[in-house]
């Protein structure tokens, strides 16, 4: 394949990344954003060297979750902030996995923060800005024809494998992997691949010693110390694998 880096016009942008056109039709350029935003577009700011960091983290990760058998839609990193990606179409229904319980779902279940779950949870929610992503059940996905049984079975499976993957991942770098995020895509042929993002943005990391956390809560929440939490991820990402 040969790979194309023109930057075409805007198909889409979202709270932390545009996607253009390339010069081919089944390849997308992906720029991440510095922006930031919490509690559904509610809270924004900006988060300095944000996009290149979760840009630098996802490319570092995702050829290695291809390499374990998990079909993404990475394909190179063209700049700091900019990647080059298979074009899907994204399937409407996000993927939680939940190892540990911590923000809303602790929230929503009277469970204290921290406490390890038995099973991981899997959860989905309706992808809509509008409507500020509500929860859903894989009924009500297929109901409103956004995925068929099958399809949502299949992409539990592979988040589920992105799980056995991430968590060992970076239980070997200091990190527990709390919860995390996944979008997923179908390619023209209707095979659906992992798309988005592995980040501080889409995922919660605390320091396996401290419980320092190590992700977007720290702006949810106004911790501080943000921008030296997202670098201390890269850093344990990608500088220690260099």
């Amino acid at each position: 394949m040969t790979l194309s880096t023109t930057r075409g016009a805007l198909k889409y942008e979202g709270k932390a990344k545009r996607v253009y056109e390339s010069g081919q039709p089944d390849l997308y350029i992906v720029e991440y954003k510095d922006d930031a935003t919490a509690f559904n577009g509610v809270k924004k700011a900006q988060i300095m060297g944000k996009g290149a960091i979760n840009n630098a983290i996802t490319s570092a990760i995702y050829p290695q979750l291809e390499q374990a058998g998990i079909p993404t839609h990475f394909l190179a990193q063209l700049s700091d902030t900019e990647q080059l990606v298979r074009a899907v179409t994204i399937v409407p229904v996000e993927v939680i996995v939940r190892n540990v319980a911590a923000g809303s779902f602790s929230k929503r279940l009277d469970v204290a923060e921290g406490t390890a779950l038995a099973v991981p949870v899997v959860e989905y929610s309706y992808k809509s800005d509008a409507l500020g992503d509500p929860m859903i059940n894989t009924d009500t996905a297929v109901a409103l024809g956004w995925a068929d049984y099958e399809e949502l079975s299949h992409i539990r499976e592979l988040a589920l494998k992105v799980r056995g993957f991430l968590t060992p991942f970076f239980a070997a770098r200091g990190v527990r992997l709390i919860d995390f995020k996944l979008e997923f895509g179908k390619l023209e042929n209707g095979h659906i691949i992992l798309a988005d993002e592995i980040s501080p943005d889409t995922c919660r990391f605390w320091d396996a010693e401290t419980g320092d956390k190590l992700d977007k809560d720290r702006f949810r929440r106004d911790l501080g110390g943000v921008e030296d939490a997202y670098a201390e991820m890269l850093k344990r990402v990608v500088l220690s694998t260099e």
